[in-house]
């Protein structure tokens, strides 16, 4: 494979300024990011990775990751913090920046950050997504004073105390098993009358002496003072109700995607759309990870994309660079 020239372009502005024109530059820090990132230098693109705040990802906020292969059981920011290492060792620089808008401008596209714009020939989409709100009266009110989406995060504020989940998958088993280590009881409130979550981890729950469910179960109101005290219950078949005391809550209702920046062609939930390339509707924007319209959102598949999305930016740049000879 070719490996385009390393030095960077620049772009000169009649007020006299210059701005550096990457090859590449990849909006999110997580798996998906950091692995496009990687591919992407060793392709000889000029990479820039973006993220909000630190290297992190979604992942990040896990207890135990044990579906990534060569690793029977590591936490996700042991993960997360093996990806970083790899990156900088291959020379991905990472930049910390908050991205407000993307438009296009001929051949280029332009990135406007809290910081200044950016201009690339090539961009990939990897924000990821953020957990998605309930909508129950007093969530809003009691985030950070009971309520939580995150047990790795929140779990030893409740060291001894009795707490719910909400939900039924991955995450809310997941993280009710962290939860019972800490916690003298957590009730998993499921809408349905059985679990989405895997076998081996649905096993695990079930044989936790502390773990108890409340099945065809809705979480109706959060109520409390300066913190959580109590919930309101409702049963989905019956219709009936009742109040339980709680001293925290742990949400886990699926997630959001963060693309609200970007105008390409997306599903009803946010998601992007994209081929099997990892090519959005607009030339020369790619999107890879859990921002991205898909059937599995797990560390390895968004790895995966962001491989892809960075190849077939390197297809893109190379076309570029060569068209007209």
């Amino acid at each position: 494979m070719e490996s385009l020239i390393r030095e960077k372009r620049f772009r000169s502005y009649p007020d006299g300024g210059i701005q550096v024109v990457y090859d590449l530059v990849i909006i999110g820090g997580g798996p998906a990011g950091l692995s496009a990132g990687i591919y992407a230098v060793r392709y000889g693109l000029n990479t820039l990775v973006l993220e909000k705040g630190f290297v992190s990802g979604q992942i990040s906020t896990t207890g135990e990751v044990e579906n990534y292969p060569g690793f029977t059981s590591i936490s996700g920011m042991e993960l997360m913090d093996k990806f970083s290492e790899h990156a900088k060792a291959a020379g991905v620089v990472v930049e910390s920046r908050d991205v407000l808008d993307v438009r296009s401008e001929g051949e280029l596209k332009v990135i406007s950050t809290d910081s200044g714009d950016l201009e690339t020939f090539s961009l990939i989409i990897a924000t990821g997504a953020s957990p998605r709100k309930l909508g129950v009266s007093g969530e809003d009110g009691f985030r950070g004073k009971g309520v939580s989406y995150c047990a790795t995060c929140d779990g030893p504020f409740f060291k001894g105390k009795n707490v719910l989940v909400v939900g039924g998958g991955e995450s809310a088993i997941t993280d009710s098993l962290i939860l019972s280590d800490l916690a003298a009881s957590v009730c998993v409130v499921h809408r349905r009358d059985e679990l989405r979550a895997s076998k081996v981890l649905q096993d695990r729950a079930f044989a936790k002496p502390n773990i108890e469910f409340s099945w065809n179960t809705v979480l109706e109101e959060i109520i409390g003072d300066s913190v959580v005290r109590e919930v309101i219950l409702r049963n989905a078949i019956s219709g009936e109700t009742w109040t339980s005391p709680i001293d925290g809550i742990f949400i886990y209702v699926g997630v959001e995607p963060n693309t609200g920046f970007i105008d390409v062609e997306k599903d009803d939930y946010g998601f992007i759309v994209t081929d099997g390339k990892m090519a959005t509707s607009k030339a020369g924007i790619f999107a890879a990870g859990d921002c991205r319209a898909g059937v599995l959102r797990q560390v390895i598949t968004a790895a995966s994309d962001g491989v892809i999305a960075a190849f077939e930016a390197y297809e893109y740049v190379s076309a570029m660079k060569h068209k007209g000879e």
